[in-house]
């Protein structure tokens, strides 16, 4: 069996108990498929970056599946019939992650810059200087061209 994420986006106007409901219908077959869900994660209400079947917003869950690839297509014919799903993607992983997701973790635990390790202040660059392809840069302090 291979594992998967699976994302899919819900209409705004379900309720947080439809949206459940959505879960574990989808679970269910996954299940009758002959796979397993691990983790389901509730993103919450987003908004959305343009408008898709007239939502502005929309309900983000994400299920970790461990499951055959017929299971998986047959989640996905069901997502692409059903109205109350917008959008839906999935991704073969080779492993799930540990712990919570990067958009279920806290802005400041999430480690944007990586290794890279804090910004330097912008006084450390020192002067500029001209670049080889213009001219030389004019004088600020002389009238030149001006008053």
């Amino acid at each position: 069996m291979a594992l998967y994420e699976h994302v899919f986006l819900a209409r705004q106007d379900l309720s947080p108990q439809q949206v459940d409901a959505l879960v574990e219908q989808y679970k269910g077959v996954i299940e009758a498929g002959g796979g397993t869900v691990g983790r389901v994660e509730n993103w919450g209400q987003k908004s959305l970056a343009y408008r898709i079947n007239k939502n502005r917003k929309a309900y983000f869950m994400l299920m970790d599946i461990d499951s055959p690839a017929a299971a998986v297509k047959e989640v996905e014919r069901q997502m692409g019939l059903s109205e109350d799903i917008l959008r839906f993607m999935t991704v073969r992983v080779d492993a799930h992650e540990e712990g919570p997701s990067a958009m279920m973790q806290r802005r400041d635990d999430r480690g944007d810059r990586g290794d890279r390790g804090p910004r330097r202040d912008r006084d450390d660059r020192g002067p500029r200087r001209d670049r080889d392809d213009r001219g030389p840069r004019r004088d600020r302090d002389s009238n030149e061209g001006g008053e």
